[in-house]
């Protein structure tokens, strides 16, 4: 069975050392600049080392630039594109048209990995914008199971899926909340990615709690679930998805090594022992719900159209 890229966060490149002893094959990076909803944020020298440290170890790194660009910071875009060529960055995430008309002038070469978040919903779309230029299509989180293969056997570009980890159900390019406690005469202090602390919007009706964020790209609003599928990877496998992506973004370093760790386990017996995986599986599952937060429940996302928020 083919056995496909396990894509992690990390927090720092010392994190790093720990993902790939866990098992991870790539590592998503970035800084909040250039890109949405990063687990940490890498300066250009902790990427420059990032990438160092991968390829000692036959790893990949794709450098996130997945933002939405306004006309001020179009004008960078070649610069860092030139960065990430210079360094042999394995990848750039992109989202925006911007990118990918600089990457043609600045990094011709840089394999590019489209991701809108929620617009890559059928063959059709990723095939578009592999003719453009893209290697990887990134898909929304909203599809069903079925969807996913469908999409997969019909794409001429790779396929990457996120498989565990919390999802963006809103995103704007305001602070809200900075914004309303200055409307109030209160000072209010962000917090962002660089604090093991969540800020939560509480819905009493549903007992739901949805992490909230912002930084430099704005507002976001998370999921009140992580999906995780660890016991549902076979049929994604066997359909020869090419990336399974565990985002880490505002859980600690420890619970996504951890998490990761496990992922490698599932993801090998899968491919070499598919009867050991289907007796293995609820057993990881059962050690991944133990390390959850008492506010992050877990479900399955859209796989099987389980989710509503």
């Amino acid at each position: 069975m083919h056995k496909p890229e396990l894509l992690v966060t990390p927090m720092s490149v010392l994190h790093m050392e720990q993902l790939i002893e866990a098992g991870a094959d790539a590592f998503v990076i970035g800084e909040q600049r250039y890109g949405l909803r990063l687990a940490a944020e890498f300066s250009k020298d902790d990427v420059a080392q990032a990438v160092s440290l991968a390829h000692e170890h036959q790893k990949k790194v794709y450098v996130a630039m997945n933002g939405i660009f306004h006309n001020d910071k179009v004008e960078e875009l070649n610069d860092y594109l030139s960065f990430c060529q210079e360094i042999q960055a394995d990848g750039v995430i992109f989202g925006d048209p911007a990118v990918l008309m600089a990457a043609r002038e600045s990094a011709p070469d840089m394999p590019l990995h489209w991701n809108t978040e929620t617009t890559a919903t059928n063959y059709f779309t990723c095939n578009y914008w592999g003719e453009k230029g893209a290697k990887r299509s990134v898909l929304a989180r909203e599809l069903s199971m079925d969807a996913i293969v469908e999409i997969k056997e019909n794409a001429n570009v790779e396929i990457e899926v996120q498989v565990h980890g919390m999802t963006c159900m809103f995103q704007s390019k305001r602070s809200l909340l900075g914004n309303y406690f200055l409307y109030q005469g209160k000072a209010m202090e962000i917090e962002n990615r660089k604090q093991n602390k969540n800020m939560l919007l509480h819905d009493d009706e549903r007992n739901n709690k949805y992490p909230i964020f912002e930084d430099e790209n704005g507002t976001h609003i998370m999921s009140p679930n992580d999906m995780c599928i660890i016991d549902e990877l076979s049929e994604m496998m066997e359909a020869g998805v090419d990336s399974f992506k565990i985002d880490g973004i505002l859980q600690e370093p420890d619970y996504v090594t951890a998490v990761t760790a496990l992922y490698r386990k599932a993801i090998d017996l899968a491919a070499d022992q598919p009867e050991e995986y289907e007796a293995q599986k609820d057993e990881w599952l059962e050690q991944i719900e133990k390390m959850q937060q008492p506010h992050r429940p877990l479900d399955t996302g859209f796989f099987f159209k389980e989710t509503v928020y």
